[in-house]
């Protein structure tokens, strides 16, 4: 009998989404700003102890938020790691800023900090540092390059949900921090994000941006007696029953990490050692949200033969990010003439294996035990 197939994710669902949506719509507001967005502001508020906390529509959208925030424009130069997702960059080339790429780590896909202060240049205004499968930077060293450079740095924790550094909730310790929802995200609805912000100073103008240009939030609270449009902005508010489904995970997160990180510890002893690859690396000042598992092959060759060899067992395994500093548009705009090794090898050699809440003891063994076999037989039978 033919096994059913593995899918790499399945989204999570608590089981009272729909609940909470019908809920929504039957307060009679369902769209941004209501009931259940305040309630997610006040959760993510309160968790991560950040000044601000604002719903957005993806983690896109905070990205490009943050980007308005900072000022950024054309002739600014923005520091991005080049193995990541193209919305890391993208928000800021938006604004017109020149994309300068830094290198991964030997041990990690993270951001290498030793490199990013030899990118600096005059025309420098942020760092954007990006929490890969959730596991922190060296957000230390990231700081103290930024505070000397006076620099602005915007956490990219797209996978970064219930992670920490030192203690510190991934996106809560650079001046902004931005969240995705997104279906493959450890808790998500669909399609959603979150901006958090940390420097006071950034608050007033982040409220303008978020209603649509307009002091909106100000005539709310009774401090003006009509509103109007002072400044640029975008519909960055979701409907609030994206909310509502959202905050029907919210209540059992504790619950879906656990079992998350209970299947990502089973990977990590259950896959035996091999010298023809090698697993993530977690730093002692950081947590792990158990976001991905994946292993780094030794060559690209291995990577493909892996990824078709469980296809065949009816495991469904993927590669992850394409080097964006090998990109046809960074090309055309100039900005790929650096030597990334690192980011390189990430994009040739990385495969992220199926990882969601409601995978089984019995999934997870068979997958390990497909692993397992690769690895054990000759590269060139593979």
């Amino acid at each position: 009998m033919e096994q059913e197939t593995i899918p790499f994710n399945r989204p999570c669902h608590t089981g009272r989404e729909t609940e909470y949506v019908e809920d929504c719509i039957r307060r009679g507001k369902t769209c941004g700003n209501g009931e259940y967005t305040a309630r997610c502001q006040r959760y993510f508020k309160d968790k991560t102890g950040s000044l601000k906390c604002m719903m957005t529509t993806s983690c896109t959208d905070a990205l490009e938020m943050a980007a308005m925030l900072a000022g950024i424009g054309p002739g600014d130069e923005v520091i991005v790691p080049s193995y990541t997702f193209v919305s890391t960059a993208l928000a800021f080339a938006r604004q017109g800023a020149d994309i300068v790429f830094a290198d991964s780590r030997a041990d990690s896909p993270d951001i290498d900090a030793d490199c990013i202060e030899a990118l600096v240049t005059p025309r420098t205004r942020a760092i954007v540092p990006v929490h890969y499968a959730g596991i922190a930077c060296d957000m230390d060293a990231i700081m103290d390059i930024a505070r000397r450079h006076g620099l602005l740095v915007i956490e990219d924790a797209a996978q970064g949900i219930d992670s920490f550094y030192k203690g510190r909730a991934l996106g809560s310790i650079g001046h902004m921090g931005c969240f995705s929802f997104h279906e493959t995200k450890n808790i998500q609805c669909g399609e959603g994000g979150m901006l958090l912000i940390n420097d006071p100073a950034l608050i007033e103008r982040a409220e303008i941006l978020w209603e649509k240009g307009t002091n909106r939030q100000k005539f709310f609270r009774g401090e003006v007696d009509k509103y109007g449009w002072v400044d640029m902005g975008s519909s960055f508010l979701p409907a609030d029953y994206v909310c509502a489904f959202l905050w029907a995970q919210l209540e059992h997160l504790d619950e879906i990490q656990e079992r998350r990180r209970a299947i990502w510890r089973r990977y990590d002893t259950g896959i035996a050692d091999s010298p023809r690859f090698s697993r993530p690396s977690l730093p002692a000042y950081a947590t792990n949200n158990a976001h991905a598992y994946y292993l780094v092959t030794r060559t690209p060759e291995d990577r493909t033969a892996l990824i078709a060899w469980l296809k065949q067992r009816g495991i469904h395994a993927v590669f992850h990010y394409l080097s964006l500093h090998n990109s046809e548009y960074a090309r055309r705009r100039g900005w790929s003439g650096a030597d990334l090794p690192q980011a390189d090898r990430y994009t040739e050699c990385l495969v992220r294996l199926p990882l969601f809440r409601d995978l089984s003891d019995a999934e997870a063994d068979r997958i390990i035990d497909a692993v397992n076999e690769f690895f054990a037989s000759e590269p060139e039978k593979a």
